[in-house]
């Protein structure tokens, strides 16, 4: 369970960085408040997460009347291609991320940088999704794990076998099987309205 100390704490330095935190204590919880949120009429993209796919969102939004597009259900490479730059001018965004700074950044270590161009700019609103197991103290912890428990974690995931899998840690390869083409840290938001953080109080996801 999340230490209310550090629940505000999170609150208090990522409100000064214009995103909204808020704590859940299971996925359901998140996963409610995210169909409040949402209209049925609004486009909402996906960011690739297991944590989503834990949480079945795409599913859920499409069968209660919104587009979505998720590059996951693509059929073939062409399609996925497609569907990440629909997401890109999507309403709304739902994404993972890597790690995050109790000091408040938001940490990510990208194959294409579909996720983190859509977090970044494009949809009006930009819901993260993450279990508390993707907290850390400080920017260089948050960097860190995202090095060394993400990126080895998600290449396996994704089929290929860059060094770290094998090392368990980053080695700053430069293998073409590498998947952390793009390290991304975001520090804030200028819309203070277009970000919100959810964390669920378990454990989930990369």
């Amino acid at each position: 369970m999340v230490n209310q100390n550090i629940k505000n704490e999170m609150i208090r330095n990522f409100k000064r960085r214009n995103i909204e935190v808020s704590f859940f204590t299971c996925l359901k919880d998140a996963c409610e408040k995210i169909q409040q949120l949402i209209p049925i009429s609004k486009t909402v993209g996906i960011g690739n997460s297991q944590t989503l796919k834990d949480m079945d969102i795409s599913k859920i939004l499409s069968s209660r009347g919104n587009k979505v597009f998720d590059k996951t259900l693509a059929q073939n490479k062409e399609d996925s291609i497609k569907l990440k730059k629909k997401a890109l001018l999507s309403n709304w965004y739902i994404s993972g991320t890597n790690a995050v700074s109790i000091e408040g950044h938001i940490v990510n270590i990208d194959h294409s940088g579909n996720r983190v161009a859509a977090m970044i700019y494009g949809p009006d609103n930009v819901i993260i999704v993450i279990g508390k197991n993707k907290i850390c103290n400080t920017l260089d912890e948050a960097i860190q794990r995202a090095k060394n428990i993400s990126a080895p974690l998600n290449a396996k995931r994704a089929g290929y076998n860059p060094p770290c899998i094998k090392e368990k840690r980053c080695v700053d390869c430069k293998s073409k099987e590498r998947v952390c083409f793009n390290l991304v840290i975001i520090e804030g938001q200028h819309d203070k309205n277009r970000m919100k953080l959810f964390v669920v109080d378990e454990d989930f996801g990369f």
